[in-house]
């Protein structure tokens, strides 16, 4: 049994039983350390030891003895009255008067430094005289706003002059009472960075000093809402923790827009809402509850109908600050134009009929091929002064200046004449269907529009409406007789389609003379159905990417497409489904098979080689039957865009811009031409189909063809690649070298 051995124990058992614990203690010594051997036997001796930094406890003699009221409240004044001091012998540093949560006196500072190397300024405070500055109140001093050094160490020069832009914008600094902008940039230039800087700069910072807002939204079409989401961290690197939403069940969206509109404060817990063009729609009731500091519209040309249900729930929107991006804000009349400048900032160009009787129609009559002198004088009048008030709050800047970044890109314009069996086919078509008097006056009927997409495919490859010759439809009734004997769609025939003739040379010669690799794109999943066919037939590596793919798997293919490493030769795209965002700098050469009614989709595809990472030179082929209605196609976006260069870029609507004599002219076939665009515009850059520079009368082109710097015969080509498959098909070509001037080229 172990016994205590504190000196008070020690002493009781010495004076109760001595003898039985003697006795106890021959039997069992328990381990002792030193110390306690030295106090065991001061104890023995009785002494008892202490330590002489120990003092004795000793009763307070300045507690009041006595409870009454008026003394103790004396005590405690006593107590509170003596000045803090602090515990450290000989201290002589400051007493600490500065107090948590107290905020600290003095002149107010920015968060980033302006006067550091490289540093983007947004706001610089107004010079104050010395007798302006003992006056003004320091409390309520402006600021310099500065851009987090993280995002302006990445900015390139247009980038930095983009995000100023914004800023002043939405600050109301270019326009006084307006707070919205369009980012109008074409694809490439970084339009997602520019907005991810203005979103992380107002939430930060102001010339208040404190946050310019508390919350933002970005809203997106579904297939970038993710991409975005990975942006914000690629560039913010975690500082921020967006809210992104594109699915799940009704409850479950409300009940985190609930909790996104609900926060409040300087520092949200999540500031950037990603959602859905769709999913903002359904869930408008909720997000209009609350105010948003900011809300940014991409692909925001979806917008250009002010009476759809998206346009209106987001104007309803109670934000003051609007920032809408779109390479292409023209698609189909300035009118549209007009509704996406008046959501962002309200009534700067009247009401809608002001602006269709003031600017719409003096325009559209002056660039008229009939106008008069006076209506054309007029016409760029109103054109001056529309664009001197939207480029207050429109910042656009084309993809020439990347340039600077990228190597050359060279975009040719190639007319391939048909087959026999397709010049057959197609008049056989014109003559039964008869679409010009299906034409209704002012209106295109159903069976006109269905004329127009037969007519399309079969400049494609007579395979897509070899289905239809077999069912006898109408405009192909007997044209099965047409098609050699024992033919069959199981295999592809190049050699029945001009297109395809000129697309089989292409990439023959691409294989066997470089490295290269080629994106293939077409509106049509038939045609990718025919591309797939022809790959297999002459063993080409290929990836095919169209709208039966997730998005996740799009990535990967992507990734790994882009690989220098991968064997795959060719990627075909479906400009419908992925044209937008997806990066093929893996590719050089781009072929697009067929034009859309909307530039915009074929400029979003176009896009899809020539981009930041790109090491290669780089070719477009826009692939175009001669004088048939591709031509025309190509004509009326050749037009629109002569007119969008001046104000911004436009899609096509057959219904709404085609007159009836002109979609008479859809219905023909001209097959004397080597070019029915290059006939209609009345180049002056040319003598006998061979360019003269410069003009003959010393005068440019026509603008509608001013955006290609050459008209070009086999002997004109600059691509060996296409100048060894001119002979196949190819009756003429335009094109455009990126690098013009830096090349010294007239």
């Amino acid at each position: 049994q172990r016994r205590s051995l504190a000196p008070s124990q020690l002493a009781k058992r010495k004076a109760g039983d001595e003898d039985e614990e003697e006795e106890e203690e021959e039997d069992w010594h328990p381990p002792t350390s030193r110390k306690r051997q030295k106090a065991a036997s001061e104890t023995e001796s009785g002494e008892c030891y202490r330590s002489p930094f120990r003092k004795p406890l000793a009763q307070l003699t300045n507690r009041p003895h006595c409870l009454d009221s008026s003394q103790h409240e004396a005590f405690i004044r006593s107590i509170l009255s003596k000045p803090f001091k602090v515990p450290i012998p000989n201290y002589k540093g400051p007493l600490g008067l500065r107090s948590l949560g107290v905020k600290r006196a003095g002149v107010r500072s920015p968060l980033h430094d302006p006067f550091e190397e490289g540093a983007l300024v947004l706001y610089e405070p107004p010079v104050l005289s010395a007798h302006e500055q003992l006056k003004i109140d320091k409390d309520k001093a402006p600021v310099h706003v500065v851009v987090d050094p993280v995002l302006s160490r990445v900015l390139r020069p247009h980038q930095r002059e983009g995000v100023k832009f914004l800023w002043d914008c939405v600050t109301s600094r270019r326009i006084p009472g307006s707070h919205g902008c369009i980012m109008a940039d074409e694809m490439g230039l970084g339009k997602t960075l520019q907005c991810i800087t203005l979103m992380w700069t107002l939430l930060r910072q102001s010339p208040d000093c404190k946050p310019e807002i508390e919350k933002a939204v970005v809203v997106s079409p579904s297939s970038l809402v993710r991409n975005w989401y990975n942006e914000v961290e690629k560039w913010l690197g975690g500082r921020i923790q967006p809210l992104a939403i594109d699915g799940g069940s009704k409850e479950e969206i409300d009940r985190k827009l609930v909790g996104f509109m609900n926060q409040r404060g300087l520092r949200v817990p999540s500031p950037i809402l990603i959602i859905s063009y769709e999913t903002f729609r359904l869930h408008a009731e909720v997000l209009q509850k609350g105010s948003v500091g900011l809300v940014i519209c991409d692909e925001g040309h979806r917008l250009k109908n002010s009476e759809n249900q998206t346009y209106q729930a987001l104007n309803s929107l109670n934000t003051p600050r609007r920032v809408l991006i779109s390479g292409t804000p023209i698609q189909n009349d300035l009118l549209e134009y007009f509704s996406l400048v008046h959501f962002v900032n309200s009534g700067i160009l009247g009401t809608a009929q002001e602006f269709k009787r003031h600017f719409e129609m003096p325009i559209l009559k002056g660039r008229d091929a009939d106008a008069s002198e006076a209506e054309r004088h007029k016409g760029e009048e109103r054109l001056k002064e529309l664009i001197s008030i939207v480029n207050r709050c429109l910042i656009r800047r084309t993809s020439d200046i990347l340039s600077k970044y990228l190597p050359v890109k060279i975009e040719q314009v190639v007319c391939c004449r048909l087959t026999p069996l397709q010049t057959e086919l197609y008049k056989n078509f014109l003559k039964q269907a008869k679409p010009v008097e299906e034409l209704k006056e002012g209106k295109i009927s159903v069976s006109s529009l269905s004329s127009i997409t037969s007519l399309k495919k079969l400049c494609n490859h007579p395979a897509l409406i070899y289905d239809k010759c077999v069912e006898e439809e109408e405009g192909f009734m007997g044209a099965l007789d047409l098609f050699p004997a024992g033919y069959s769609t199981k295999s592809v025939e190049p050699q029945l389609s001009g297109k395809m003739l000129v697309l089989d040379y292409i990439l023959a010669v691409t294989k066997s003379t470089s490295n290269d690799k080629v994106v293939l794109v077409s509106n049509y999943t038939q045609t990718l159905d025919l591309f797939e066919k022809l790959c297999r037939s002459r063993r080409y590596l290929y990836v095919r990417l169209d709208g039966t793919m997730s998005i996740k798997k799009r990535a990967k293919i992507v990734e790994r497409f882009n690989s220098p490493s991968s064997p795959e030769f060719i990627f075909m795209l479906s400009s419908k489904a992925g044209g937008c965002g997806l990066n093929l700098i893996g590719a050089n050469r781009l072929v697009m098979f067929d034009p859309d009614w909307n530039p915009a989709n074929d400029e979003q595809a176009m896009a899809r080689v020539w981009r930041d990472g790109q090491k290669k030179m780089c070719y477009i082929y826009r692939l175009l039957s001669t004088g048939t209605i591709e031509e025309k196609i190509f004509q009326r976006q050749t037009h629109k865009k002569a007119l969008s260069s001046c104000v911004v870029d436009e899609e096509q609507d057959v219904e709404r811009h085609f007159s009836l004599g002109e979609l008479k002219e859809l219905f023909t076939l001209n097959e004397t031409t080597t070019s029915d665009t290059h006939d209609k515009i009345k180049c002056r850059r040319c003598v006998n189909g061979h360019q003269v520079r410069p003009p003959p009368d010393g005068s440019d082109c026509t603008s509608d063809l001013s955006q290609w710097q050459h008209c070009a015969d086999k002997r004109g080509l600059q691509d060996s690649v296409l100048k060894a498959a001119w002979d196949a098909a190819v009756t003429f070509a335009f094109h455009h070298h990126s690098h013009e001037e830096q090349r010294g080229i007239p």
